[in-house]
C-alpha cells in the first residue's frame, strides 16, 4: 500500500480512537482526556502501521513491545488494543469500574497486549531499555517502542536509562515523547524547562527526529527511518486535547471530565 494511503487510513483509525476515549471517560466520569487525545496519533501509527503485535502473537517471545510509560493515559492504549483485537470493544465501557480489568493505569496481568504496569512516571523507559537489551541478547531482534510524556522527562530515571541505551547501542529501541508542553497544573517550560529537548537527547548519543506528532505520515517516516546504530527518540510535537476544540492546549483538561453537553460537542467534532 502506498505510504500516503496508509497514513490516511491511520488518520481514520485515530479519529475512531478519539471517539472511544471521549465515550470511555464520559461513562467512567474520570480519566486524563487531554493527554489521551494528544498521544493518539502516535499510538495508532505504531500499533497499526509499524509494530509486529497482534492478539495471536501476544505470547510470542519475538513479538515487538509497546510500552505506555505515561500510564495515566490508559484510555488511549485500551482503545488502540481493543481496535487491534486484543479484547472486545464493548469491554471499554467497563473502564475504571469496580473489578474491571481496565484500570486507570494499565496492568499487564489483567489486559492482553499490555507489556508493563505503568503509572509512576519515569519507569517506562527503564523497562523498555531492559526489553531492548533482552532482544539483543536473545537474538530475536524485536523492537521496543515506549511512549513518554514530556513532563515525565523531568524524572531523572529517564536520563539514566537514556545513557545506558546509547552506551549499549540499542538501535531496536524507540522513545516517543508526547511533546504537548503541558503537564498537570502548568506548562512544562514553566515547571522545569526541557528545551532544547532534541539537543539533550543528541548529547546522550541518540538519533533524534523532531516532528509533528499529530501527523501520521510524519510519524510513519520517523518510526521507520535509519537509526545509524543508535536508539531513536521521536519528539512528537502534539496538541494536548487534539481533535476537540475546547480541550486543545488547555492545562485544566489534563484531568477533567466533560459535561454531557461537552461530550456531545466533542463527538460531533470527531464525527
Amino acid at each position: 500500500m502506498p505510504e500516503g494511503e496508509r497514513a490516511e487510513q491511520l488518520k481514520l483509525v485515530a479519529k475512531q480512537v478519539r471517539r472511544l476515549i471521549v465515550q470511555m471517560i464520559d461513562i467512567a466520569r474520570a480519566g486524563h482526556i487531554g493527554g489521551d487525545l494528544s498521544v493518539t496519533d502516535a499510538l495508532v501509527t505504531a500499533a497499526f502501521g509499524v509494530l509486529n503485535i497482534s492478539p495471536e502473537t501476544a505470547d510470542d517471545p519475538g513479538r515487538d513491545r509497546l510500552i505506555l510509560s505515561k500510564g495515566h493515559c490508559a484510555a488511549a492504549l485500551y482503545s488502540v488494543l481493543a481496535l487491534r483485537g486484543f479484547f472486545p470493544i464493548a469491554d471499554l465501557e467497563t473502564y475504571m469500574k469496580p473489578l474491571s480489568k481496565l484500570n486507570g493505569h494499565p496492568n499487564r496481568l489483567k489486559v492482553k497486549g499490555v507489556e508493563a504496569n505503568t503509572g509512576p512516571l519515569g519507569h517506562g523507559l527503564p523497562i523498555a531499555v531492559g526489553s531492548a537489551v533482552a532482544s539483543k541478547l536473545s537474538g530475536k531482534n524485536w523492537q521496543t517502542f515506549v511512549f513518554t510524556g514530556d513532563g515525565e522527562l523531568q524524572e531523572g530515571s529517564n536520563w539514566e536509562a537514556a545513557m545506558t541505551a546509547a552506551h549499549r547501542k540499542l538501535d531496536n529501541l524507540v522513545v516517543i515523547v508526547d511533546r504537548n508542553r503541558l503537564q498537570q497544573g502548568a506548562r512544562t517550560e514553566d515547571t522545569a524547562s526541557l528545551d532544547p529537548l532534541g539537543d539533550k537527547w543528541a548529547s546522550f548519543g541518540w538519533e533524534v527526529a523532531d516532528i509533528d506528532g499529530n501527523d501520521t505520515a510524519a510519524l510513519l517516516k520517523a518510526f521507520t527511518q535509519n537509526r545509524n546504530g543508535k536508539p531513536l527518540v521521536v519528539i512528537a510535537n502534539t496538541l494536548k486535547g487534539k481533535g476537540v476544540s475546547f480541550i486543545e492546549d488547555r492545562v485544566e483538561w489534563h484531568h477533567k471530565v466533560p459535561s454531557k453537553e461537552q461530550v456531545e460537542l466533542a463527538l460531533k467534532e470527531l464525527a
